[in-house]
């Protein structure tokens, strides 16, 4: 009885460094379109994306608006974003595309899709956040996945804070930590 005991004991930490190790190997990377993260925002975004760290390696990547845009209609505006945003992809990213016409997802549905993801060998997912404008139709055609945070619309600042607090949440829903209650 104690073999049996010790080897499930094993087999269990075995099973959790794997986890641990599949989790690190997939890169997740947060796009967001317009300015830097503003003061009312940014150290709740850092300190959940430091969090997040634990779990994934994480990084921001803000996209400035593209210059000389002033006299740009929506539609051209959001062409030339576009553009920017494809040329930046790479044909191996796994881009989620945060938008409030996509699919909703609990906690716990984000947290076992990131493990399916994971368990993929999956080495790069980007979560984007468009521009003020949403995106082109192109950049929808290239998501994989179109997800979305709630059916209410929010400032691009608050969804920056929102989609870091939600992922560091999935990270400890799957390594059962104390953070999030049922």
């Amino acid at each position: 009885a104690l073999q049996k005991d010790r080897s499930s004991k094993m087999a269990y930490t075995c099973w959790k460094v794997r986890v641990y190790l599949i989790f690190l190997s997939m890169r997740i990377e947060l796009w967001s379109i317009g300015k830097a993260h503003e003061a009312f925002v940014k150290s709740g975004i850092e300190e959940f994306t430091k969090r997040l760290n634990h779990y994934f390696k994480t990084e921001w990547i803000l996209i400035p608006t593209p210059k000389s845009t002033g006299m740009l209609s929506e539609m051209d505006l959001r062409k030339k974003e576009a553009a920017l945003l494809l040329a930046w992809l790479q044909p191996d990213d796994y881009l989620v595309l945060l938008d409030e016409r996509g699919k909703e997802l609990s906690s716990t549905d984000l947290a076992d899709f990131l493990q399916k993801k994971a368990n993929t060998g999956l080495k790069k997912m980007i979560f984007l956040i468009g521009g003020a404008y949403g995106v082109d139709a192109t950049v929808q055609q290239r998501a994989q996945y179109t997800w979305s945070l709630s059916k209410l619309v929010f400032p691009h600042q608050l969804v920056r804070l929102i989609l870091a607090e939600q992922l560091y949440r999935a990270g400890t829903i799957l390594k059962n930590e104390k953070y999030h209650h049922q």
